[in-house]
């Protein structure tokens, strides 16, 4: 039993060893990986569409040579275009989970004059909301 213990050790640190100075998982890798299985997993359900089970072999081959790659600043620079590229995207969900999660608690308005969202608690009837950015004022009933 103590052998195998020893075995187990060794190839951890063999693993450690490899790799370590490789750039890792981020979110573009993440998001090719998910791609490749999507595309892979595609022609099970539609027949004929071998395309997309080269295509997400494809990605799926480049996604780990992100992932083992050993210029990290270029990935980290791919992985920055790409955050660049979707952050509107997934700001808008963000925004729309954060407003669903205060549902209870609180309502959202928009600015007409600078279109800020305003967060003002519930239940306070009719009032007169100042918007923080242009400080214009409006009437509305929380």
């Amino acid at each position: 039993m103590h052998l195998n213990v020893k075995k187990g050790e060794m190839m951890r640190d063999k693993i450690q060893n490899f790799l370590r100075g490789r750039y890792g998982t981020d979110s573009l890798s993440k998001f090719l990986l998910i791609l490749a299985l999507a595309g892979m997993f595609l022609p099970i359900f539609i027949k004929k569409a071998f395309v997309f089970y080269y295509a997400g072999l494809l990605l799926l081959i480049y996604s780990y040579f992100r992932i083992f790659s050993r210029n990290i600043a270029k990935r980290s620079a791919e992985n920055a275009a790409f955050l660049r590229k979707t952050s509107k995207i997934t700001g808008f969900f963000r925004k729309k989970k954060l407003h669903f999660e205060q549902r209870k608690t609180h309502k959202f308005f928009r600015c007409p004059g600078c279109g800020q969202d305003i967060r003002v608690p519930k239940g306070k009837g009719n009032i007169v909301i100042t918007c923080p950015k242009c400080r214009k004022e409006f009437q509305a009933r929380s």
